[in-house]
């Protein structure tokens, strides 16, 4: 019996511990980096100095002036589509790794894109339909974001 409640407590707590599933390759949102230093249209690496838990999943800043700014209005920062590759999620669906330097900030909200051997899909994304795009990665989105 003792094991059959601690089973459902870990159950429990694993089920409820974050709403979607968000991309951390390397244990944090961004691959660690800041969220807050996109929005300042720089890819800055956070510092394990400045860290935070939101929905489950840990983000790293780069000072504590974008900590506090993310824990005063988390959900501005938070990246779409769980901070997988904006361009997959729109083209096939795919939750894809992204290279976090590659982003776009668009209606005030974060895109991260895939860049590594000779594709950047930020290209893809912007050579393409991308209001388009967005509205089929936020249909695939839907579909995808708990599995």
């Amino acid at each position: 019996m003792k094991n059959l409640l601690f089973f459902l407590f870990i159950g429990f707590h694993v089920g409820f511990a974050q709403s979607i599933d968000y991309n951390t390759k390397k244990g944090y949102v961004a691959e660690g980096f800041d969220v807050v230093a996109y929005f300042e249209n720089k890819a800055v690496e956070g510092s394990k100095t400045y860290t935070a838990t939101y929905d489950g999943v840990k983000y790293k800043f780069a000072s504590q002036e974008h900590l506090d700014a993310f824990q005063q209005h988390p959900e501005k920062y938070i990246p779409q589509y769980g901070g997988y590759c904006a361009y997959a999620m729109g083209e096939s669906g795919k939750k894809v790794n992204i290279n976090p330097e590659t982003f776009e900030i668009r209606d005030g909200k974060l895109f991260l894109f895939y860049n590594a051997w000779g594709t950047n899909t930020l290209e893809l994304w912007l050579k393409d339909d991308v209001k388009g795009l967005q509205k089929k990665a936020d249909q695939n989105w839907e579909a995808v974001k708990h599995k």
